[in-house]
């Protein structure tokens, strides 16, 4: 009995042992690229309201293969707001990335991939949406809440007078973009973005049209007192291809809000959708994800050779210091692969070469 046992017991740690075969491939690779694009092209698709984002950089990217061929690509890339709004068939790779002095919008995503029969399909994703903390400029435009009082008063402003210059339509608002303000000689500048949708009229009231044939379009205005307003209509034309993806996409459902266009929340941007099926994938804990999406991690991240202050630590750490060196090589795999010591390492145990992470900027 205790032959069996151990023979059983050493069978199913073999087969455990098979199916953690773990691919690091270089974040700039080809196989790396196209996942990070599929990743992309759906976490567009499930944005409903705001701007489309591009990518900026791969940072990480595992694959985990087994003998079936089904491989899952486990990644974390960052993406950047551009200007093209959701409804907006332009492809992402035509969209214009915000700048940093506009507030840039920086979005950190954990996406699961599975691949079978060599198409890519994603399974479960992570995201955390926030703005650029860098300081650009002073004078620079501040971006405002998206329930700004007297930035959505202006942008009633802003549609009032494209409708009194418009003939035989009529437009109500679909979902303000981004609203900021800027302190110029004569007062107080507003600099909005907002998506209109055509609307039908009968007897001085207004109903929006809820339907794909209505004509939708996104208008900037600005100004101090009187708005200047310029719009650019969408085109209806389906399907819209990406030329990013393989195949067709249809645009994202937004549905008209009636009533009251204030947003409940204060933020001065649209947030990705936050997460799908994160736990239930049993690739994204919530471990991983925090660690994607938070600076200031753990220590393990200030633990390189290249850090003086984790060269010498303080007394008394001797216990936490331990552990964290147990974590070198996971952490130097992940964030820091040009260190010599982790190279030398993977060397003497004969594993795959250090993994070249994270990849290439393409923006900022």
């Amino acid at each position: 009995m205790h032959l069996l046992g151990i023979t059983v017991a050493l069978g199913l740690l073999g087969g455990i042992w098979a199916q953690l075969n773990v691919l690091r491939p270089e974040c700039d690779s080809p196989e790396a690229e196209e996942a990070a694009l599929v990743a992309q092209d759906y976490l567009n698709a499930q944005h409903t309201h705001g701007y489309k984002y591009a990518l900026n950089r791969i940072e990480e990217i595992k694959i985990y293969t087994v003998p079936d061929g089904s491989n899952t690509h486990v990644l974390e890339i960052e993406l950047l707001e551009t200007d093209c709004h959701v409804l907006d068939p332009t492809p992402v790779a035509n969209c214009t990335v915000r700048p940093k002095h506009l507030t840039a919008i920086e979005g950190d995503c954990d996406v699961v991939l599975k691949k079978v029969a060599g198409l890519l399909t994603v399974t479960a994703f992570k995201c955390k949406t926030e703005e650029s903390r860098e300081a650009v400029c002073l004078g620079c435009p501040t971006l405002l809440p998206l329930n700004h009082t007297q930035g959505l008063n202006f942008v009633q402003a802003s549609l009032t007078k494209l409708n009194n210059m418009t003939h035989n339509l009529t437009y109500a608002l679909l979902e303000v973009g981004r609203m900021s303000t800027q302190v110029v000689a004569g007062g107080r500048r507003y600099i909005t973005e907002f998506v209109i949708v055509e609307a039908s009229c009968a007897n001085d009231t207004c109903v929006p049209l809820n339907d794909t044939t209505a004509a939708r379009g996104i208008c900037t205005s600005e100004g101090i007192n009187d708005p200047s307003v310029n719009c650019k209509m969408f085109s209806t034309m389906m399907p819209i291809v990406d030329a990013n993806t393989t195949g067709a996409a249809l645009p994202p459902q937004v549905h008209v809000h009636l009533g009251s266009v204030s947003h409940k929340h204060g933020f001065g941007h649209h947030k990705l959708t936050a997460h799908h099926n994160p736990h239930t994938s049993g690739y994204l804990s919530a471990e991983s994800a925090e660690s994607a999406e938070v600076v200031p991690v753990a220590p393990a991240l200030t633990i390189p050779a290249a850090e003086p202050a984790s060269a010498s630590p303080p007394a008394g750490d001797s216990s936490s210091d331990a552990s964290a060196s147990m974590e070198v090589p996971i952490t130097v795999v992940k964030r820091e692969a040009p260190i010599v010591a982790s190279a030398s390492a993977a060397k003497k145990d004969h594993v795959a070469p250090v993994q070249v992470c994270p990849g290439r900027i393409r923006f900022f």
